[in-house]
């Protein structure tokens, strides 16, 4: 198949390459990753095939993209060599075209075919998007289509498959989503509003439902119940601007459908129980977030409400496979290293969160920063997580630039990583950063965090040397050291040294690092990843 839509695109253009030189457009990028295992049975670092035999693992990702009298195409090769991104305890080793598709519109008319990318809202019925970090593609394989009734208001629809590495999960997607704007017209109008709704269902194909219908007959009669085929997903949503604040709220509803919930209590024979079962439940998710300014405080207010939006491709998959749906995070981004290493993974079956986050700006040289959030399950009951984030920075013109603050969290690592009769994680991680410039080139960076940690993982200090001599070269070293391990760990220092080159749209990396096991998060969406001793290599680059 895919020689064959190569082909056909060569073809294409083929036809018209009398007239390539003037209209034709090309352009792509190139991503690789390069990884050299040494083997460190001290951090953990062991016991998988890249440490014990195959010593190198990588990634890599080449697309072109054209664009000619009207039509827009492109297409990916992905290429897996000893990876373990799909698993991290594992090796994956595969190539082929990751991913091709061509637009054209037709007066107001948009047509999409091939590898599709979308959301409806924020994406909490419906999210096809990428993240290479944790090897998440979830295209929708199909075709779509957009009718521009006029410049602010739109009607789209779209139907296919989701993409499953290279091939496809085996259940139908399709969906609805209507997005409009409006305003009123005049000089003294200070508000609009951008009101939107979606509707997406979900197919499964007869092999699934009857591999779904042998595991429930297997059930005691009192969790049995009858698998069915369709499971839809709705939701609307608006933006109000007024002046200088935006509202956004979004209500989503999932009727009946079939997923495995760890947490459910499943019969027995003899009238024992375990924990673990395919359920057929109802889900939804109330989201809503404030944003301003008011003189020099800026603020954001969010809140959230979820309870069974597990909303997967096919209801046997797990962790992040499978995923329809994107549920916004509710804590924040950190990008301290000791500060990062506890995040909340999004919970689809129960959560109940809110964020408090502040800036103020005094004069032209102090900034201030406090944020604050709080996740507990849905009945408000259990604590799952909670933040309380606190820095100033201080600007000495173009000069230096000083950052201090305080972080405190409690972590819920029973639920997080599954570690049952473990007790929650409290730390106290204070933190600075000094970002100096010597002159328009040359720039050192010097950055420490200490992290108070009586359980899990112990204290930890961490520090980080960068130096920069644009516009090419950045050098960097770091440490992290365990100060006061725990659970009868060694205390043990964790190096990094790397180099990265940049020339233009080009950048290339080298690293030697050793890193602590812990979770990796993006957007809410996280995973466990081992222990690494190593060398890592990186290009990336466009054209």
């Amino acid at each position: 198949m895919y020689n064959k839509l190569i082909g056909i695109i060569c073809a294409f253009f083929s036809l018209y390459q009398i007239d390539a030189q003037e209209n034709l457009i090309l352009g792509g990028g190139f991503q690789s990753n390069a990884n050299i295992f040494l083997r460190d049975s001290q951090i953990g670092a062991a016991n998988i095939p890249q440490y014990d035999h195959q010593i190198f693992g990588g990634e890599a990702w080449l697309n072109l993209n054209a664009s000619y009298a009207g039509f827009n195409g492109g297409i990916r090769f992905d290429l897996f060599n000893n990876s373990n991104l799909l698993n991290p305890q594992g090796s994956y080793t595969d190539q082929g075209i990751g991913q091709w598709y061509i637009t054209k519109s037709v007066n107001k008319l948009d047509l999409s075919a091939g590898h599709i990318y979308d959301q409806i809202g924020t994406g909490i019925i419906y999210r096809a998007y990428e993240e290479r970090t944790q090897l998440i593609d979830n295209a929708l394989i199909g075709v779509a289509a957009k009718m521009n009734f006029t410049p602010d208001w739109n009607l789209r629809g779209f139907f296919g498959k989701q993409r499953n590495l290279f091939s496809s999960y085996r259940s139908s997607i399709k969906g609805l989503a209507f997005n409009g704007f409006y305003q009123p017209k005049g000089d003294s109008v200070n508000w609009s509003i951008s009101p939107g709704a979606g509707f997406v269902n979900r197919t499964l194909s007869s092999e699934m439902a009857e591999e779904l219908l042998g595991i429930v007959a297997g059930y005691e009669p009192v969790d049995q119940f009858i698998p069915f085929y369709n499971t839809n997903a709705f939701t609307i949503f608006n933006t109000l601007n007024y002046k200088n604040l935006s509202w956004y709220i979004e209500t989503a509803f999932k009727p009946k459908d079939i997923y495995f919930d760890p947490t459910a209590i499943r019969s027995l024979p003899r009238g024992n129980s375990t924990l673990g079962k395919l359920v057929s439940k109802e889900g939804y998710v109330f989201y809503s977030s404030l944003s301003g300014t008011i003189q020099s405080l800026g603020f954001t207010l969010e809140a959230k409400k979820t309870l069974g939006m597990d909303f997967r491709a096919e209801p046997l998959l797990s962790l992040n496979k499978g995923l329809i749906n994107f549920i916004p995070p509710m804590a924040r981004i950190n990008t301290y290293r000791l500060n990062a290493l506890y995040y909340p993974a999004t919970q689809f079956l129960s959560e109940m969160a809110y964020q408090v986050d502040l800036k103020y700006a005094l004069g032209d040289h102090w900034n201030f920063g406090v944020n604050y959030s709080d996740i507990r399950d849905h009945s408000f009951k259990n604590q799952l997580y909670n933040e309380i984030y606190g820095e100033i920075i201080y600007k000495n013109d173009d000069s230096w630039q000083l950052t201090a603050g305080v972080q405190h969290q409690l972590y819920n690592i029973a639920v997080y990583y599954g570690e049952t009769g473990e007790e929650n994680v409290n730390t106290i991680t204070p933190f600075a950063e000094l970002l100096y410039k010597f002159n328009r080139k040359t720039s050192i960076r010097v950055e420490s965090q200490y992290m108070n940690n009586k359980t899990d993982i112990g204290s930890w200090l961490n520090g980080v040397v960068e130096i920069g001599y644009a516009p090419h070269f950045l050098f960097e070293i770091s440490d992290m050291y365990n100060t006061q391990p725990t659970k009868g760990k060694k205390a043990l220092h964790y190096p990094a040294l790397g180099i990265v080159y940049t020339d233009g749209p080009t950048r290339f990396g080298v690293r030697y690092v050793k890193q602590i096991e812990g979770i990796v998060c993006s957007g809410g969406i996280c995973r466990l990843e081992p222990a690494f001793s190593g060398i890592r290599a990186s290009i990336n680059t466009t054209f």
